[in-house]
């Protein structure tokens, strides 16, 4: 059966994923003018443009904290119902911190696509609820 805790752990690594894939974007902001002379110079002046870069690592850390919170919440969670409700409900959460960025949005197929997203998450967690719900009948 699905707990509130576990629908609102799903919640929570949703946002910490969704919310900061734009930032980590903007956070890679000049990473193309880092140039070097061989690939391993190149790769290690990327890292650390990267890891000094508070624009990038303060997003970083709260990504990986979502991940942290995702796998603890893997286990003790349903994987059917675990997997899509996260990806499903990041996808929208970067959308709208996108908007509120100033990203584009995608228009009117975007907003089809999240009232669609959120229809199907809905029939997850009903469904799971109901699947419970039934066992404990029998």
């Amino acid at each position: 059966m699905v707990t509130v805790a576990e629908l609102l752990g799903l919640l929570l690594v949703s946002v910490l994923w969704g919310c900061t894939n734009p930032l980590l974007k903007r956070g890679t902001e000049g990473i193309e003018d880092v140039k070097k002379s061989n690939k391993l110079s190149q790769l290690l002046a990327e890292v650390k443009f990267l890891f000094l870069n508070l624009k990038y690592l303060v997003p970083f850390i709260l990504n990986q904290s979502g991940s942290l919170v995702y796998y603890y919440t893997l286990s003790t969670t349903e994987l059917s119902l675990a997997v899509p409700v996260a990806n499903s409900l990041t996808f929208i959460c970067t959308l709208l911190t996108g908007k509120l960025l100033g990203e584009e949005f995608g228009g009117k197929q975007a907003v089809v696509g999240m009232f669609l997203t959120m229809a199907g998450i809905t029939l997850c967690v009903a469904s799971s609820i109901d699947d419970t719900g039934q066992q404990a009948l029998h």
